[in-house]
């Protein structure tokens, strides 16, 4: 894939096609929105015109994707607002960036070896550089004709199953769909707001010296991966490891080999895993409640000499198995939580501590996302500006898994020369069907 030219042939604000109501236009945000990160979450759906019944007519489109915007912002009105500091949203009605970009090149010139620094440039916000805008669209076309739907939404309001959920709903809304599920705002009751006075929630954030990289597994290898971890200690008798843990284990123990200073000081390694609180809350909460209703599985690897890994899979399950109706109920109390959130912060600053965190799209509804032109061919991400992350996203099949891996650029080039890495690695590329 060749650096990515990009023209930007407008730019507008879309507003709420009905003014929001005076009672609902101050917007909570919850103890988890302040405590989550002032980035923007990205991810850009990528539609071909000859994958579909449908001929783009690219004007079309657009004033369909604008019109049903404005639509859905009154349902998800404190898009639309602006952030107050990190303690609430004043829902103002003051509308959302779009813009609209010629790319030139083809869609196959990016999909056929897609670069996550490239697709930055096809989402509307710098993800570093939050401001008191929650939420923008990009429509990028393609010389061939084909689109890219850039969006980011700010991680200080929601996270990615709220993020996705509503391209779920603004899809069926230009679609035509009048049977559409309306989002619930239970977050801040849930988890109510604290003073945060003091506490920096970006840590972890890095933008120099960051390279994320994508890499596909096919089914093939995600079961071999499977079957390699499945004699884990502790796992007698249990279910088979899921395709994230064994993943999860098997990128984190690689990144251990690949980097680990033998000559440098003992670190303290740490494996974070990203879990959705609405079915753990009590009662459960649906699909469409949103905000930041997830919490972190902390896990603490126990190295054992020559350990494959093969501890970790029980480790991360029972570390998630903690997150239970009763952490929650601890977490919506949030003195404790913010106190460990604090000493965590302050012995990553001090280089004690190495944080490895992994996040999983898959199972969601990405490629369910049909704005009346047929479903995306591709979903992708750009890079995202944090050490050590990886997540992973479905590939267009469904049955294998990309990981987008973010590392400090010496310690990528050690991973991806990692021969054990390679091995399990297929080739880039999205490959459209003739």
């Amino acid at each position: 894939m060749a650096t990515l030219s990009i023209e930007v042939i407008s730019k507008e604000i879309i507003k709420p096609s009905s003014p929001t109501p005076d009672h609902l236009t101050h917007y909570k945000l919850s103890f988890n929105d302040q405590l989550s990160p002032p980035v923007y979450n990205p991810m850009v759906l990528f539609f071909a015109p000859d994958h579909s019944d449908i001929e783009f007519n690219i004007d079309d489109i657009s004033n369909r994707l604008k019109n049903s915007l404005s639509e859905v912002l009154t349902k998800y009105y404190p898009l639309a607002g602006r952030f107050k500091e990190n303690r609430f949203i004043h829902c103002n009605d003051g509308g959302i960036p779009y813009v609209k970009t010629q790319v030139k090149c083809k869609l196959s010139d990016v999909i056929n070896n897609p670069i996550p620094g490239e697709l930055n440039k096809l989402v509307p916000f710098e993800l570093d550089a939050l401001t008191d805008i929650t939420f923008g669209v990009q429509l990028n076309v393609f010389e061939c004709g084909a689109i890219g739907i850039g969006a980011c939404m700010s991680h200080k309001i929601a996270d990615a199953l709220s993020f996705f959920v509503f391209l779920k709903i603004w899809a069926a809304t230009t679609f035509g769909d009048d049977d559409i599920e309306s989002p619930q705002f239970e977050a801040a009751t849930l988890f109510p707001p604290k003073d945060l006075s003091g506490y920096a929630s970006g840590f972890g954030i890095i933008k120099e010296n960051i390279i994320t990289k994508r890499y596909v597994f096919d089914a093939s290898m995600i079961e071999t991966l499977r079957a390699k971890y499945a004699d884990n200690e502790g796992l007698e008798n249990q279910k088979q490891p899921s395709r994230v843990e064994a993943l999860s284990t098997f990128i984190w123990t690689r990144f251990v080999a690949a980097t680990k200073d033998e000559s440098g000081p003992e670190k303290l390694y740490t494996v974070n895993h990203a879990v959705n609180l609405r079915p753990r809350t009590d009662p459960p909460q649906p699909q469409s409640s949103f905000g930041n209703l997830f919490s972190i599985a902390i896990t603490i690897p126990i190295l054992k000499n020559g350990d494959k890994g093969h501890g970790l899979v029980h480790q991360v399950r029972e570390g998630i198995s903690k997150i239970d109706k009763d952490y929650v109920k601890k977490l919506g109390e949030g003195s404790q939580h913010l106190s460990f959130m604090r000493d965590r912060a302050s012995r990553f600053t001090k280089g004690e501590m190495v944080t490895f965190s992994f996040t999983s799209l898959c199972r969601f509804p990405l490629y369910e996302t049909d704005f009346g032109w047929g479903k995306p061919i591709w979903v992708g991400s750009p890079a995202l500006t944090f050490k050590n992350l990886v997540f992973f996203i479905d590939t267009p099949s469904g049955d294998g898994i990309e990981a987008y891996v973010s590392l400090k650029k010496e310690e990528m080039a050690k991973f991806e020369s990692d021969e054990e890495f390679l091995t399990f690695v297929s080739l880039p590329g999205i490959h459209l069907k003739n």
